[in-house]
């Protein structure tokens, strides 16, 4: 029950965020012992610059990535035990777990490839909320795997992180058969 718990807790955030319900980050989760006023939602230029934090986050994750680094590429997470990864394999419940999926998924740089991020949006809600939806694409030498994705972020002291990552991939295209 515990596990399902956290679980139950992200999905809420997820779903609070995107209604554009703001949470204060102090909770974490967890309900205050005295009524907090809400975070207050961020004017139009904190937003923007939220924004181009959230992105200059992603572009150095997918920098990292393609340099083959990802450990380098999990400093984007947040390193708590309630940061999760879903995906088609299931659910990654920890950052610990996140980076070993990461590193079993992907063991040497062929499996990782090249990643691209598109169609990206930002979705700042409040001033420490934020989704970001878009695509992935890699580049490897044998495939070309593509998919979506949804990224629920939060900012903390050291700035935003990711808190879900909710990735899936498109099914691979089947080849054609000649008659």
């Amino acid at each position: 029950m515990e596990k399902s718990n956290g679980l139950v807790k992200a999905i809420g955030f997820v779903v609070l965020a995107i209604a554009g319900v703001c949470i204060p980050a102090e909770l974490n989760g967890e309900v205050a012992a005295s009524p907090k006023p809400p975070v207050q939602a961020a004017s139009t230029a904190e937003k923007a610059n939220e924004e181009s934090q959230i992105r200059e986050l992603l572009s150095q994750q997918a920098a990292n990535w393609n340099r083959g680094d990802i450990d380098s590429f999990m400093t984007s997470y947040w390193k708590s035990d309630e940061t999760l990864f879903v995906g088609a394999t299931g659910i990654a419940r920890g950052w610990q777990a996140v980076l070993d999926r990461y590193h079993r998924a992907y063991p040497d740089r062929k499996a990782m490839g090249q990643v691209t991020f598109s169609n990206m949006e930002v979705h700042v809600r409040c001033a420490d909320t934020a989704f970001v939806l878009g695509n992935y694409h890699l580049d490897r030498e044998n495939d070309h795997p593509e998919g979506v994705f949804t990224l629920d972020l939060r900012k903390f002291a050291e700035g935003w992180r990711i808190v879900v990552d909710h990735t899936t991939a498109f099914p691979a295209a089947q080849p054609t058969k000649s008659k």
